[in-house]
């Protein structure tokens, strides 16, 4: 595995590669959810490159930037022990030369469910996915389907941009009790960590949203917002001081969910 950090080389080593290419975007603290988006990629590429970078524009919070888990050393070893051939590891100033002055706005999605309640995050996540992208023009890019609205954002902006990327999503890796994999996870306290399954085994049963927020809401979380739509019922919650979401796809004749 080579390490680039350099954007103008990355460019150029890009620019010679012939083979296919598959990108998987990350901000690090890596897991089984990222292992699985790399060997999708791996299955499906002749050429893999995984980006880290914890992109400061998608936080709406500073603290929350602050605390996030960034240990590259570890995350360089599960890099190569996957194989991946490019590991993309830009810093702040290359990545934002006009200090953020350019952005991409979407004006509708990115306005509901997480949009709601971080003002701007996928503001920072549509910009610098489209830099990445541009920088790296992989013929597929993977995403995992925990973070099912930023696909949708990621997948209509590519679209609407004539980006020519393909943008792959990827199924929900979870860990045995059905907590759904994150970076985030690793702040959890102990006993936060016992609790925190209980989001997916509520949202599966089939109640309505608001009985899900009131079970929640008694057992010590601190509900954002639990919706249904496009097929799929969300939520965010936080625990403790972490934020956690999820979703999964629900079943049409289930009309009960939606209130």
């Amino acid at each position: 595995m080579k390490t680039i950090s350099d954007i103008n080389e990355m460019i150029k080593i890009r620019n010679k590669i012939k083979d296919s290419v598959g990108f998987v975007p990350t901000m690090g603290a890596l897991h089984e959810g990222h292992i699985s988006l790399i060997k999708k990629a791996k299955k499906e590429n002749k050429i893999v490159i995984v980006s880290i970078f914890v992109n400061p524009t998608q936080f709406n919070d500073r603290n929350d930037l602050k605390k996030y888990p960034r240990p590259i050393s570890e995350d360089k070893k599960i890099l190569k022990n996957e194989n991946v051939d490019y590991l993309f590891l830009p810093d702040f100033k290359d990545i934002y030369p006009d200090s953020y002055r350019y952005k991409i706005i979407e004006t509708d999605f990115s306005k509901k469910l997480c949009g709601k309640f971080r003002e701007g995050h996928f503001d920072g996540v549509l910009t610098i996915v489209m830099k990445l992208l541009n920088i790296t023009k992989p013929d597929k890019a993977y995403f995992g389907e925990k973070d099912f609205q930023q696909y949708i954002l990621i997948k209509n902006m590519c679209k609407a941009f004539f980006i020519s990327t393909q943008i792959i999503p990827c199924p929900i890796i979870r860990e045995k009790d059905g907590l759904a994999l994150s970076s985030r996870n690793l702040l959890l306290s102990k006993k936060d960590r016992e609790k925190a399954p209980l989001i997916y085994k509520t949202i599966k049963q089939n109640i309505t949203n608001g009985e899900v927020k009131k079970i929640l809401s008694e057992n010590g979380f601190k509900v954002e917002y639990v919706e249904t739509l496009k097929g799929r019922r969300f939520i965010a919650a936080w625990l403790g001081n972490v934020r956690l979401i999820d979703n999964i796809v629900i079943k049409r004749r289930e009309k009960c969910l939606k209130r």
